[in-house]
């Protein structure tokens, strides 16, 4: 059996083929048919420069982590075929004492698919079909869309931002940067019952922002850095800009806490590490996620988050090149959600 796979070969170029299904499945694997994936930024960054974060592809690899599927093959698994599951794309040794500390997203032998961070790497989910270990599989109920269900996994690395960040009912909270991640940072906040304000520079990103549930929402441009001056106990910086971060610093009150989402690039402006001191601010990094993945399933399930009106636009997996494109040009105010097969008829 032959299926749709999608590879990106080299910068910017990403290459659809068919390719034949392996016989066996390997031992603890299910083998499984995409139903929705979504891009993220580390995949944009890959098919722009064919790295990210300081690592460098070494070979041709099939993007995406994002992801739910159809089951097709259980291989002995509690699993059944045809049901949907989320996909954890976090495969933690389980052994090391990040692992037993239930810090797995710190597990240094962890594996890691579509990233140059595994070695050799592993093939991500942008292709028709895949296998993938049972235990990293979450199954949920039928009638459960799958282009939201594929938000849980960018929706898990927001929720441990805003755990890292203590981000509680009642807070002010300030996110700098209005991309897809920032977007759900804000929703799951305002979830929670934080008062949230956005800043982005770009006005239909302040939009999105609104639309998010943000209850302010600033373009940078017009920001006014008095008046937010020791305004929010606890800020999100989503950006990967050292303004924003900045920002933020300035925004925080006295003892206020930043979590710092995205990678901050490198940029000519120097950052205020001098307010940190000053203001006895918190800053704490926030990567992936743990125990988050069964609490943004569990968001998915219960209908709380509008993931529609985070969505900016749904392509076939055959236009995986014209998706990643699209969301090089800026123009995507929201997750850019690639569709697979419709649910297998019981």
């Amino acid at each position: 059996m032959s299926y749709v796979a999608t590879k990106l070969v080299a910068t910017r170029t990403v290459e659809t083929s068919n390719v034949l299904t392996e016989d066996a499945v390997p031992d603890g694997h299910v083998r499984l048919r995409l139903a929705a994936a979504s891009l993220c930024g580390t995949d944009l960054h890959y098919y722009s420069d064919f790295s990210n974060a300081g690592f460098e592809l070494k070979t041709p690899v099939t993007l995406g982590h994002e992801a739910c599927a159809w089951v097709e093959e259980p291989n002995g698994s509690n699993l059944k075929t045809g049901q949907l599951v989320a996909l954890n794309p976090v495969m933690n040794c389980q052994e090391c004492a990040a692992c037993r500390s239930s810090e797995e997203n710190l597990c240094c032998a962890k594996k890691f698919p579509g990233s140059a961070t595994t070695v050799p790497h592993i093939d991500g989910f942008f292709r028709e079909i895949f296998e993938h270990p049972a235990r990293c599989c979450r199954p949920v109920k039928s009638g459960v869309n799958p282009h939201h269900l594929t938000f849980a996994e960018p929706l898990s690395c927001a929720l441990h931002a805003l755990n890292k960040a203590e981000i509680r009912e009642g807070y002010s909270a300030l996110v700098t940067g209005c991309g897809p991640m920032g977007l759900l940072t804000i929703a799951a906040a305002a979830a929670r019952g934080a008062r949230v304000t956005a800043i982005d520079l770009r006005p239909a990103a302040v939009n999105a922002a609104i639309s998010a549930d943000a209850e302010t929402g600033i373009v940078a441009t017009d920001l006014d850095e008095a008046a937010l001056d020791t305004t929010f106990d606890r800020a999100i910086e989503a950006s990967g800009a050292v303004v924003a971060f900045n920002t933020a610093l300035k925004a925080l009150r006295q003892q206020g806490r930043l979590s710092i989402l995205s990678f901050i690039q490198p940029s000519a402006m120097a950052a205020s590490f001098n307010m940190i001191t000053l203001k006895e601010i918190e800053v704490v990094g926030s990567f992936q996620f743990n125990r988050e993945f069964d609490e943004a399933v569990r968001f998915v399930k219960s209908g709380t988050i509008d993931f529609d009106a985070l969505t900016s636009r749904r392509c076939p997996l055959a236009e995986t090149a014209e998706a990643l494109a699209f969301m090089a040009s800026g123009e995507a105010y929201g997750k850019v959600v690639l569709t697979g097969a419709d649910a297998p008829i019981q």
